[in-house]
């Protein structure tokens, strides 16, 4: 195997992980900084339990990104994300009359579309679950 297609097997799905987890990381933390708001917005789509919804998000967001980051149970963190992710979309986003939901809409489909490839082929060699 060349040097090129080993770094690439150990690097990229590092790379990978770690820039979609970003995302999660920080919406969870930006939820954490202002819980008020966010419930307030959870409430406007009409959720019922907003406080028990903002917690679940952040829970959901952070812990699972920081699975994907250290691949750790990374097939059960991607697809929990990408559900996360579907079902995001289809309740906050769902005015695709609106360009701006539109793009988040399908922001959040390509995000999925991402962690199902994970999900798929693994976290690659540089992770836990390869340890």
């Amino acid at each position: 195997m060349s040097t090129e297609s080993t770094l690439g097997q150990s690097w990229l799905p590092l790379a990978a992980r770690i820039m979609i987890a970003a995302i999660f990381l920080l919406a969870g933390l930006s939820k954490i900084a202002d819980p008020a708001g966010n419930i307030g917005y959870i409430q406007s789509v009409g959720m019922p339990a907003p406080t028990l919804a903002l917690w679940g998000a952040v829970a959901i967001e952070v812990l699972g990104a920081l699975a994907l980051i250290a691949g750790f149970k990374t097939r059960i963190a991607a697809i929990v994300l990408a559900a996360f992710s579907l079902v995001t979309a289809a309740v906050f986003h769902n005015q695709l009359g609106d360009q701006m939901q539109f793009v988040m809409f399908f922001k959040n489909i390509a995000i999925a579309g991402g962690l199902l490839q994970i999900a798929a082929f693994g976290p690659g060699s540089l992770s836990f679950d390869r340890k």
